[in-house]
């Protein structure tokens, strides 16, 4: 059975389990139970957290995002993590998952847009998609210099109705997390052969928009 590991910070956290009951008997899905936040963080936990899933150099495939917390601006004093700094972090952690998953297949996903104006109060904490494509720009340059694919999340919700979000920054509503999980799987499939089950959202789901308790 195929291996597969999902790291990323709190979009991650709306599609995870679903990736892993569509993939169920064709591939063993692991990712740690924490938000990865930073590139700085992922870099410092990633080979913990290779630990913690039992996995090893046997892993197949690696999914993987950061940037929506480097992008992050709190009181309007800039990024919390700089953009050429997180380019720098993404070469560490590129290289990082060389030594760990020297067999695996790595996707990294884009960063998905937000909805800034609904940020309560954007003098105190606020991302923007400017930002964000910035950072996914810098992302995607790196990323592909080491020969990762792209999963590009942020265009598949980047005219995505306002409903599909379940806050300014998540998506986990129905519809969303149907969207982005099941282009997540096929991201997957084109890496490794692995076949996935089509899934009953309306059944997973209480009702229509319902927001994923995680």
């Amino acid at each position: 059975m195929k291996k597969v590991m999902l790291i990323g910070d709190s979009i991650r956290k709306g599609y995870d389990k679903y990736v892993k009951m569509a993939l169920e008997g064709s591939a063993e899905v692991a990712y740690p139970k924490e938000n990865c936040r930073f590139t700085p963080y992922v870099l410092r936990n990633l080979h913990t957290w290779l630990a913690d899933t039992g996995f090893g150099e046997d892993t197949d495939c690696l999914h993987w995002n950061a940037g929506l917390w480097d992008c992050l601006v709190l009181f309007q004093d800039g990024n919390q993590i700089p953009i050429e700094m997180y380019e720098h972090f993404l070469h560490r952690i590129c290289k990082r998952i060389g030594l760990l998953f020297p067999k695996a297949k790595v996707i990294f996903a884009t960063s998905t847009p937000v909805d800034t104006e609904g940020y309560p109060n954007p003098a105190r904490a606020v991302r923007y998609n400017r930002d964000i494509e910035a950072y996914n720009a810098v992302a995607v340059k790196v990323v592909t210099q080491y020969g990762f694919a792209v999963n590009d999340l942020y265009s598949l919700l980047k005219d995505a109705p306002k409903s599909y979000h379940s806050d300014r920054t998540h998506y986990y509503t129905k519809e969303a997390t149907k969207a982005i999980t099941e282009q997540v799987v096929r991201s997957i499939q084109s890496c490794v052969d692995a076949e996935a089950k089509e899934l009953d959202y309306d059944a997973l789901f209480d009702q229509p928009n319902s927001v994923l308790g995680i």
